[in-house]
């Protein structure tokens, strides 16, 4: 992912909402958010060059979703950040253990911010420093810098959902509809992270649109207090052609299956 918005605890009877858009090349082949092969209680998008993921759930209540750190410098590394969210949601370690473990082996992955947790528990690892953080109850959202350097599609994200949350007509679509928005902040508030000008332009909405690279796709995954967890996937094409919906959701601790699209 490239953009997260992690919700815990802040809305009444969802321990967890979290929000996401995976930025990526459209070339790079991917599968659909579905129930996994390994563990038919595990769903989410996979990626099908380095076997890992994203963003994926587990319906005991364990999540973990990823993103790349954006410095303008290539990156290449031995192993996928996806593996990360592999590794976590197909095991059973905990959430600040399994961080612990991984922050001995950071130079093994391209740059992360990576957040595991078990329903609104949630932990943080990043490998731009300051170790293993707990996310305490509130609203988070984390891009492609360091955690707690704001963009301006963060500070939208952040702004678009507190309205969506005040409102008490409020439902998931609307919560999606919050990953479409593609207005560009003006240039003086761009971030520079070493791509040069025009890129930092494409990069800057919260819905990033191209023929190459863009927005693949966007997610919504609720946990509620009764144990149930919802995955709903929107994914997208080159220059944002919508490709397909799909929503699955899984009793506590019991395999997915698939729903019709929530309003």
């Amino acid at each position: 992912m490239c953009l997260i918005l992690a919700a815990i605890d802040a809305l009444p009877g969802q321990p967890l909402l979290l929000l996401g858009n995976r930025d990526e090349f459209h070339g790079r082949v991917s599968a659909p958010a579905a129930p996994w092969d390994e563990d038919a209680r595990v769903a989410g998008g996979r990626d099908l060059v380095a076997g890992g993921s994203w963003l994926a759930a587990r319906s005991d209540g364990r999540f973990a979703v990823v993103t790349n750190v954006r410095s303008g410098l290539p990156a290449t590394a031995p192993r996928s950040r996806g593996a990360l969210v592999r590794d976590f949601v197909l095991g059973d370690a905990e959430p600040a253990a399994f961080l612990a473990m991984l922050g001995h082996d950071l130079d093994d992955y391209g740059p992360f911010n990576l957040i595991v947790g078990v329903a609104g528990q949630a932990r943080l690892l990043s490998s731009t420093g300051g170790g293993v953080a707990a996310l305490a109850p509130g609203v988070h959202v984390i891009s492609n810098g360091a955690p707690g350097v704001h963009w301006p599609k963060t500070q939208r994200l952040q702004q678009a959902f507190a309205n969506w949350r005040a409102d008490p007509a409020r439902t998931p679509t609307g919560a999606l509809d919050l990953l479409l928005d593609t207005s560009q902040p003006a240039a003086a508030e761009l971030p520079d992270t070493g791509v040069g000008h025009e890129l930092e332009r494409t990069l800057a909405p919260i819905f990033v649109r191209g023929a190459h690279y863009g927005t693949r796709a966007g997610t919504l995954l609720a946990c509620a207090a009764d144990g149930s967890v919802l995955l709903r996937e929107r994914r997208f094409g080159a220059n944002g052609l919508r490709l397909g919906e799909d929503a699955w959701r899984a009793a506590r601790n019991a395999p997915f299956a698939r729903v019709g699209v929530v309003a």
